[in-house]
């Protein structure tokens, strides 16, 4: 026995080194893409629970010249639409809200919209409501501006600014989606909404109590041990290892590019490697909810209310703030994030278990970055 164990052992070693090598060129070619002397990302690779690579790249703070370490706190943009939906569903798995109802039973003050508007249907960009690019802005005509459109005044009587120009509070901001009428007859056809996953977040707030913060904190992050996680509606506080955002003017030189709205739902959530590390690992490894098995099923399960009448080569498919694909390499879930100081891309390939997460503080980067993980991994399984 002792040869046969000598041998396992020795391959698996073997193994192990070989993979190590093949990470080592993976980081040289992502150093490539990110300068070490620019704003930049942390980046986490997983494949079967494991963390294949957990590392930061370039900076995390420009002016005090502060390198990207692997436990920065990052803004995850849309990508917050998952954490959201897993929200909503737990308040459904304990009875308390019924996905199929409509959204007025819950949320008070909602105007009539005309039509049955569900939860699922919200949830799966569905509901026929509309979408930041809506907003109106300088430069565009009466024409341009749909009736669904938020059409905020500054305090100067122009236009709002979504970013960091104008500013909302989070109690005014919540006053205006809730007076919103829809863009579309609902379940007629996809169409992305942010709006809707505000709405989701203060459906949460009022069916639980708590803010979407508190909710998710006591339900999600602290059951699976997220204890970087959290959502941000507090635009005064300090946040620890935060990675400050950045992006280039038109003269190619970088600028401070944070935002100064904090509203939660259909973004918010900041994060770190590691808590994504314990996100990912709950797909296959469940923990929450009643039945844990049987309810990430039914969160992985493309959200009923999309519409059939599409071909199948352009049917969308999204469950819970996730996109479902297939392409070169299987089955590909995944979604991005867009917003000031934030870039990211989180992808699995449920088939492998092999995931990564792409977190950029510098919307300038290069966004092939996840794409070029995804290229290493499968030419070199």
């Amino acid at each position: 026995m002792k040869p046969l164990f000598l041998c396992v052992f020795l391959l698996l070693s073997f193994i192990g080194q070989a993979k190590q090598a093949d990470i080592s060129k993976l980081i040289d070619s992502l150093s490539q893409k990110l300068p070490a002397d620019e704003p930049g990302c942390s980046i986490g690779v997983f494949e079967k629970g494991n963390v294949l690579l957990g590392q930061g790249f370039g900076l995390a703070n420009a002016e005090l010249n502060m390198p990207m370490s692997n436990n920065n706190v990052h803004r995850m943009a849309s990508v917050s639409k998952q954490f959201v939906a897993m929200a909503v569903h737990l308040l459904a798995d304990e009875g308390k809200i019924d996905l199929s109802k409509d959204i007025s039973n819950y949320i008070n003050g909602l105007p009539d919209y005309g039509h049955h508007v569900s939860i699922n249907s919200m949830i799966g960009h569905v509901a026929g409501m509309g979408d930041y690019d809506l907003v109106s802005s300088e430069g565009m005509d009466e024409s341009d501006i749909h009736e669904g459109a938020l059409n905020l005044k500054a305090t100067s009587g122009r236009p709002f600014r979504i970013g960091n120009e104008d500013y909302l509070t989070v109690a005014e901001f919540h006053d205006v989606v809730k007076r919103l009428p829809l863009i579309s007859t609902p379940r007629t056809k996809w169409q992305y909404s942010n709006m809707a996953y505000v709405l989701l977040a203060i459906l949460v707030e009022e069916v639980s109590g708590k803010t979407l913060r508190e909710y998710s904190q006591e339900e999600i992050f602290s059951p699976l041990g997220m204890h970087d996680t959290f959502f941000a509606d507090n635009p005064t506080e300090l946040i620890k290892n935060r990675a400050y955002g950045y992006a280039k003017n038109k003269d190619g030189i970088y600028e401070n590019n944070m935002t100064n709205l904090f509203w939660v739902g259909d973004g918010g959530l900041h994060t770190t490697i590691a808590d994504m590390h314990k996100w990912d690992k709950h797909f296959y490894m469940p923990k929450l909810g009643k039945h844990p098995q049987a309810f990430m099923k039914s969160f992985m399960r493309a959200n009923s209310e999309l519409p059939t009448n599409d071909s199948d080569d352009n049917k969308i498919l999204y469950a819970n703030g996730q996109f479902i694909e297939t392409g070169e390499y299987g089955q590909k879930i995944s979604h991005s994030g867009g917003w000031l100081g934030a870039s990211i891309m989180y992808e699995r390939y449920p088939e492998h278990q092999f995931s990564s997460i792409v977190m950029c503080s510098n919307v300038s980067a290069d966004r092939t970055i996840s794409q070029a993980i995804s290229q290493w991994y499968f030419a070199n399984r």
